[in-house]
């Protein structure tokens, strides 16, 4: 049994990128209690980010399920009314921001909604929702974004910058997919132009792999899949942010395959803009399974990503 403690702000989340989105925002956000409690869904990415959190566990919820966030809200009720002082709950979301933010709000509780920086143009269907809840405070994370309810707090690729390397062979290379619908198209091209002689570590997620005679991996635990990042000569991701945040974290500058959903990878265009986004930025090289070749692989060797120590806060808009 937790002990309730004043001053807690609830890190709200669902995992993959909007967990990774948060966690790396959380430390950015000032005026915040100093106790702090995540929740999420419990698995391997949780447990392994998370480690010497305090940590709330709820039912996973999958994409547009509306009873996984009935019963998740029933949770919600339970940590905001019976176990903690909350004062803020700060939420990239996606569907568990429904479970907590409108009820945070209904009680007069601070109600933060950060949407993913994978939406450079419209919002989610959660935020759409969202934008009809009064008092939730809400934010994107690209300033020609923000307009009417939506503010502009930062982004979680604040203080990012490509810089120079020093080139050289290319050995090893993480090919990664994420864990959520099929991507055959990326292995297929992938599978295709990387030479015999480099070591590959596969992670496919749900993808059939059957005829392509590699090594796949379906799942790979998140402090490994990081480790094989930060060792690999370049990186080939899906354009998921989650994805993205990890390769930049990691100094590498990736070859992002945004996901199309003229082909049912993806429910939207989500993926396609935030890989031209980071490309346009040089922090990224932007191909299609179509036009992805290892003369663009070995070109990404001569680029690193750097951060800043230090970057700027995130701006959340506090009760006057």
């Amino acid at each position: 049994m937790m002990n309730a403690s004043p001053m807690t702000t609830l890190f709200v989340a669902s995992t993959g990128g909007h967990l990774a989105q948060l966690f790396r925002l959380a430390d950015r956000m000032t005026g915040l209690g100093e106790d702090r409690l995540w929740v999420s869904f419990d698995c391997e990415q949780t447990r392994t980010l998370l480690k010497g959190e305090r940590t709330a566990f709820v039912p996973f919820i999958a994409e547009r399920d509306v009873a996984g966030v009935w019963q998740a809200f029933r949770r919600a009720r339970e940590l905001l009314l019976r176990r903690h002082a909350v004062t803020a709950v700060v939420s990239t979301g996606s569907s568990i921001a429904l479970s907590f933010l409108p009820y945070a709000a209904s009680r007069g509780i601070e109600a933060h909604y950060i949407e993913s920086a994978a939406r450079v143009g419209q919002p989610s269907l959660t935020g759409r929702l969202l934008q009809m809840v009064p008092g939730v405070r809400l934010y994107r994370q690209y300033a020609q974004a923000a307009g009417g309810r939506w503010g502009y707090g930062g982004s979680v690729f604040d203080g990012f910058q490509s810089m120079p390397a020093g080139g050289g062979a290319v050995r090893r290379v993480v090919v990664t997919v994420g864990t959520d619908r099929g991507f055959r198209r990326l292995i297929e091209t992938a599978a295709a132009v990387l030479p015999d002689d480099v070591e590959v570590l596969w992670q496919t997620g749900h993808t059939p792999v059957d005829g392509l005679g590699i090594a796949a991996r379906p799942f790979v635990p998140a402090g490994e899949l990081e480790q094989a990042v930060r060792e690999a000569d370049a990186v080939i991701a899906h354009a998921g942010c989650g994805s993205a945040l990890m390769a930049l974290a990691a100094g590498k500058h990736p070859i992002l395959v945004p996901r199309d959903p003229q082909h049912g990878e993806v429910v939207d265009r989500h993926q396609i803009e935030i890989a031209r986004w980071l490309a346009q930025r040089g922090l990224a090289v932007e191909r299609t399974p179509e036009n992805l070749t290892f003369a663009d692989v070995q070109a990404t060797v001569s680029h690193a990503i750097e951060r800043l120590s230090n970057p700027p806060p995130f701006q959340l808009r506090r009760a006057q």
